[in-house]
């Protein structure tokens, strides 16, 4: 740890606070490498979602913190972006190397703060954001700066100053994936985390601190979107904008960003379908189709929310779910033995139910769950993980997206109406197919229109581009591709 004008004071008092009052009460933002006095007043309060208690605050930045973050940024970026690869690679792995030293620490934190069942938190929350940042050490190994074009030399240059803008649902893991290609890339960055769930980002800005990575090329700004993320979105000193959240917060971003001509990329809503084929194994299909909607309590953008079953197995994939079902443990995400937590908020609460009560309304056949608080809790912002049956494309829960745990059965009687419902979406960010020839399975992949598909349950792989079609957003994160987005290309004739 390093000493910067009181800031090792001032990160050890913090670190007092924190274990003699048991909250997560932070007082200050991060820019320029030190722990600095916010401008803007009042602070967010954290609650835990599964008891509605307090864990903690944060600090609400203003448009002068903004400005004094980016002006930080932008100082930095001249001699950050001259480092070598080797440098910046050593900081990539510092870093995936002091996240997977404070795994437990930050798995507990994320899922007092989003709700997420402890297990499924450890691997997706915290696990996975430490092996991204070591990737991006590791693609930095073999990438190509530059390559020879008849009489130019094509160079690859980071783009600058970058905007970050980023989600609850997966909070570190979407951080860290904008972070470390940043990094990787010599780009400096400002971070406005989602007001739902920020205290693991100042989390993370304690280890960014602890590992030494120069002062300005990390800032962290909390506060509310409508304030300073669109004063971010439009700061004439920022060069890119990457932005995951909701279409609508998307489309506003897009168009903030636009007058500056800023580069942005857009990870925004999903309403996936997963299809199982009539040749497919259909214990196995309809056993994973739970999972693949239910992760994270359904509060995953490519959730697999829409499944299309041929009719003549339609019945037998309404078995196999209803008694996987009847196991599907609802409560303390902290219990190791729970599959679903709560939503983040009372408000999410109320929108996943309302989905639930519309779904009812609208006359799709009820399988498991419906309205009202899970049994045997009476407290918590948590509604029945449901499944519908007999959902047709006209309905609300078959458009659109409900981050909740809400699974909509739909059937079809050929390959190609299947195809067809699949695509019959405004969205297009993942989606499954399973079969028992992979051939098939390949075939019906190439023709959904969507960023991502799974064949028969393949692993999610983060080496792969992640991102959309449609109203999901473009450009791409994780792995080369995700390189790419943060690095200008310039032609040098000769």
């Amino acid at each position: 740890m390093r000493e910067v004008g009181g800031v090792l004071e001032l990160h050890e008092s913090h670190k007092t606070l924190l274990s003699r009052t048991g909250m997560h009460t932070r007082e200050h933002l991060y820019i320029g490498g030190e722990w600095v006095t916010p401008r803007g007043e009042g602070s967010i309060e954290v609650v835990n979602p599964a008891n509605e208690q307090l864990i903690g605050s944060v600090p609400v930045g203003s448009a002068a913190d903004i400005d004094v973050a980016v002006a930080s940024a932008r100082a930095a970026f001249p001699s950050w972006s001259e480092t070598t690869v080797e440098e910046r690679a050593e900081y990539l792995n510092r870093l995936s190397a002091a996240i997977k030293e404070q795994a437990e620490e930050l798995s507990q934190l994320i899922t007092s703060e989003v709700g997420t069942p402890i297990n499924y938190c450890r691997m997706a929350m915290v696990g996975t954001p430490a092996v991204v940042s070591r990737s991006y050490a590791k693609i930095l190994e073999g990438f190509e700066w530059e390559e020879e074009v008849r009489n130019s030399l094509v160079v690859k240059e980071p783009v600058g100053v970058v905007a970050m803008i980023t989600p609850w649902n997966f909070p570190l893991h979407q951080i860290v994936g904008k972070v470390a290609p940043a990094i990787a890339a010599g780009c400096t960055m400002v971070v406005k985390p989602s007001k739902e769930a920020p205290l693991n980002a100042f989390a993370l800005a304690d280890i960014i601190h602890d590992i030494g990575l120069p002062a300005g090329v990390f800032n962290l700004v909390s506060g509310h979107g409508r304030e300073i993320g669109e004063v971010l979105s439009s700061h004439p000193s920022v060069d890119m904008v990457s932005f995951t959240g909701s279409t609508g917060a998307g489309v506003r971003v897009s168009e903030l960003a636009a007058p500056g001509v800023k580069r942005v990329t857009l990870e925004l809503g999903g309403k996936s379908a997963n299809i199982i084929l009539d040749d497919a194994d259909i214990g196995k299909a309809a056993g994973s189709a739970i999972y693949s909607c239910f992760n994270n309590s359904g509060q995953e953008c490519s959730a697999l929310t829409r499944l299309l079953v041929p009719e003549s197995k339609h019945d037998e994939v309404i078995d196999v779910i209803s008694s996987k079902m009847a196991r599907y443990t609802v409560g303390n995400p902290l219990d190791e033995s729970m599959r679903c937590g709560p939503m983040v908020s009372k408000r999410q609460q109320e929108s996943v139910a309302a989905h639930i009560a519309s779904g009812i309304a609208e006359g799709a056949a009820l399988v498991v769950g419906g309205e009202g608080m899970p049994d045997g809790l009476d407290s918590g912002y948590y509604v029945k993980p449901t499944v519908f049956a007999e959902v047709t494309p006209d309905m609300a829960i078959f458009r659109e997206e409900i981050f909740g745990p809400v699974l909509s059965i739909t059937a079809y009687s050929t390959e190609e109406e299947a195809i067809a419902l699949a695509n019959d979406s405004d969205y297009g960010l993942s989606g499954g197919v399973w079969s028992g020839d992979e051939r098939r399975g390949m075939r019906v992949a190439r023709q959904m229109r969507t960023g991502q598909v799974s064949i028969n349950g393949g692993p999610f792989n983060i080496s792969a581009p992640f991102g959309g079609y449609k109203l999901s957003g473009n450009g791409r994160e994780l792995g080369v591709h995700g390189l790419d987005e943060y690095l200008e290309i310039k032609s040098i004739q000769r």
